[in-house]
């Protein structure tokens, strides 16, 4: 089964204790489908300027990533700088300059219409909903968000959360959605928004995942070098949505499993800057990490 993306690719400059990148492969688009791509295929909607270099175009191409939906337009290209000091969890934005990105309009081609499982992208919450209203019937709708569109587009959210499946963010974002720091109390508030599960990350601390009647806790996977936190959300997402993709079932077990998946890709990511490590994965090396958690877990 086959997904859609919706999200931002991005021209990345980062600093982290262990070193610093300018002008790296990111967004988070980039990091959904390349992550999700070791269980599917992937079917990339964003948009980039003429500046975008060619190189990362082969790179996502060759990785099997359908690039149809990806217009390149004249401008620049979304660009982000952050640095990562102390706390490794968050990211202090120093510059965003949005560029192109800043008219970014989805237009889903017809082709992809049809497609059964949808993520949604930290975008806009209305953009996210006009890609909705252009997907004829799917099957499953992820959606991620962020601390802005929590702070300005709340009422455009909330409609949002009534379309969607299972929504994911952070503990910090939980927190500000429903005013409560108790991550149960809090997604109890937005299960009864609409999703059917709410996955709430806390990064080194691992991922929670709520529904009816449902909880599960993933760990994080220990690690000893943490060479750059970015994308580690949307390589949690990609490696979750794509795991469902692979199995085409939505039953509690298999999401419980998809957890865990999303949770292995991530930490793989995090161990390289960019795309570095992801680019040098294999999957037989996520399968063993999974096996790993599962040790770990175990009494």
């Amino acid at each position: 089964m086959s997904v859609l993306v919706v999200g931002s690719v991005a021209l990345d400059t980062i600093k982290t204790p262990t070193g610093e990148r300018k002008d790296s492969l990111g967004g988070s688009a980039t990091y959904f489908s390349y992550a999700a791509s070791f269980f599917t295929k992937l079917h990339m909607v964003g948009v980039v300027g003429k500046d975008f270099p060619a190189k990362h175009i082969a790179l996502l191409k060759k990785r099997g990533i359908d690039l149809k939906g990806l217009e390149i337009t004249k401008g620049k290209s979304f660009r982000w700088t952050g640095s990562y000091e102390g706390d490794l969890n968050q990211a202090e934005t120093l510059n965003t300059e949005l560029n192109v990105f800043g008219d970014f309009s989805p237009k889903i081609p017809d082709s992809y219409k049809d497609i059964k499982y949808v993520f949604l992208a930290n975008i806009d919450p209305d953009l996210q909903m006009d890609v909705l209203r252009q997907i004829k019937k799917p099957t499953l709708v992820v959606a991620d968000t962020m601390n802005l569109w929590i702070d300005i587009k709340r009422k455009s959210l909330e409609k949002l959360l009534k379309k969607v499946d299972i929504f994911i963010l952070n503990d910090a974002e939980c927190a500000q959605l429903t005013g409560d720091h108790n991550h149960l109390r809090a997604a109890r508030k937005i299960l009864s928004m609409g999703p059917k599960y709410v996955v709430v990350k806390k990064g080194c601390h691992g991922s929670l995942l709520f529904g009816k009647n449902e909880f599960f806790t993933a760990p994080a996977y220990p690690l000893t070098v943490v060479h750059d936190p970015t994308g580690a959300g949307d390589s949690f997402a990609g490696g979750f949505v794509g795991y469902l993709a692979q199995t085409k079932k939505l039953d509690k077990k298999s999401i419980r499993k998809a957890v865990v998946m999303g949770t292995v890709v991530a930490s793989y990511n995090v161990e390289g800057f960019s795309l570095d490590r992801l680019k040098r994965l294999k999957k037989s090396d996520i399968i063993k990490r999974v096996n790993d958690v599962k040790k770990i877990v175990s009494w």
